[in-house]
């Protein structure tokens, strides 16, 4: 949220350069009592004890041009100074002037930030979705994980119930000379394995209860008996509908592009920035001076001014030769890394999107098996009631039944899973066949 809002603030300031600014400058007071060189009319200096106060204020209206980086401004100024010593006072009134400045074959800041900003604030829109998606998608695993847990705390207390049935039944059956005492003996071993795995099972469904309110900031240290959901839903995915989709909606695409002008624009400024400079000021208005503020608006004389500053080189031992060319490379390594990793994330979607079918069939075998797991175990724990199996043929139909129970959590966790991250791959969703748009602030 905060890379949201700061994003936002980032746009708002690009957009006000491209608005007209108004500004109030001034220097009130600015009084000098000081000895100071005085050239005399014979050329000689005499140093003057001096008195005086030399205020300005000024208003400006100014516009920066986007197309060529100069700015163009309206004004008004007016000087005031004052000889304590000598009792004279006068001003100068600048009362309107119109101006111009234009850099010349000067690197040009606000037409690649026009390029550049509205790439950058897009995609810090969609990133914002992006990180909604991966929230989802994170506190779907943590939640799993806590129902996994919690599968296997209640699974380990079955088994512990089972085992200690089972241990009471062999003793009897001990003392009827019907079990040998090492199976006695693998009972009672069993009986401890399910306690501790049930101690085991409690905290490790404590520590993943934990990670999960500390992602999600809920209070309380115990979490409440999470149901098995649903699978997942299971909408038509085309790989090549996702790909299309990821293209237009996620931030990676703008960032490629941001990335790719954000190279050239260094190339420009290099170039922009080392050789001939030139800048261009002119401006026109009225100006006169008097005694009083008043008489300065009176018989008011035309004011010119044009400027041409320039500056260019001529021996810098490389120098401009090498930032261009360090430029360039930094651009061509920039393309190449874009380049590679456009491949990468184009494969990451075509990946996710191809997966959903096998996602969906490894559920329903995974459900399949969970169920033909639990029927066989209660067959085996009856027939081994009945003294018509041995104790290891149980043990291992139990170990299968938990070990399918565990896998169909495991493969719900994973259709789950995907589904977030094919929604925060793509921003689309595949159910309602909608790009999913970020709240308009």
């Amino acid at each position: 949220m905060t890379s949201r809002e700061t994003s936002f603030w980032a746009w708002r300031g690009y957009q006000a350069n491209y608005r007209p600014q108004l500004g109030l400058t001034g220097t009130v007071p600015n009084f000098n009592r000081v000895i100071t060189p005085v050239v005399q009319p014979d050329g000689t200096t005499s140093f003057e004890s001096v008195r005086i106060n030399n205020s300005d204020l000024g208003l400006t209206l100014s516009q920066n041009l986007g197309l060529t980086g100069g700015q163009v401004y309206v004004g008004s100024v007016v000087q005031r100074f004052d000889d304590f010593n000598g009792g004279q006072r006068r001003y100068n009134n600048q009362p309107f002037t119109i101006g111009i400045t234009q850099p010349l074959g000067q690197f040009n800041g606000l037409r690649w930030a026009r390029a550049i900003e509205p790439l950058r604030y897009q995609e810090s829109q969609r990133q914002y979705v992006e990180e909604r998606e991966t929230i989802a998608q994170r506190v779907t695993e943590l939640y799993f994980d806590v129902l996994l847990q919690q599968v296997n705390a209640d699974v380990a207390r079955q088994n512990a119930q089972a085992t200690a049935e089972l241990l009471r039944i062999g003793q009897e059956r001990f003392r009827l000379g019907r079990l040998s005492q090492s199976d006695l003996l693998q009972l009672e071993l069993n009986v401890l394995d399910a306690r501790q795995a049930q101690t085991q099972a409690q905290l490790d469904a404590q520590n993943a209860t934990v990670a999960l309110q500390a992602y999600t900031g809920l209070p309380g240290t115990e979490a409440p008996a999470l149901a098995v959901p649903t699978p997942a839903p299971q909408p038509t995915v085309l790989p090549t509908l996702a790909l299309e989709q990821a293209r237009q909606n996620r931030s990676a695409t703008l960032a490629f592009r941001r990335r790719l002008l954000e190279a050239e624009r260094t190339v420009a400024q290099a170039h922009g920035t080392t050789g001939f400079q030139a800048a261009l000021t002119a401006n026109l208005g009225y100006v006169n001076q008097a005694t009083t503020l008043g008489n300065t608006y009176f018989n008011l004389q035309n004011q010119q001014q044009v400027r041409l500053a320039f500056s260019l080189p001529l021996v810098d031992w490389g120098r401009r030769q090498s930032i261009i060319k360090t430029a360039e490379l930094n651009r061509d390594q920039a393309q190449r890394t874009v380049a590679q990793e456009e491949r990468s994330f184009e494969q990451a979607v075509l990946t996710q999107a191809s997966q959903a079918a096998a996602l969906s069939e490894q559920l329903r075998l995974a459900g399949r098996a969970d169920s033909l797991a639990q029927r066989r175990y209660d067959i085996a724990r009856a027939t081994y009631l009945l003294g018509r199996i041995s104790l290891t043929d149980l043990t291992l139909a139990s170990a299968a039944k938990d070990g399918a129970r565990r896998g169909y959590i495991f493969a719900l966790r994973a259709g789950w899973v995907a589904f977030y991250r094919l929604r925060a791959l793509t921003l689309y969703d595949f159910e309602k066949q909608a790009p999913i748009l970020a709240a308009n602030r």
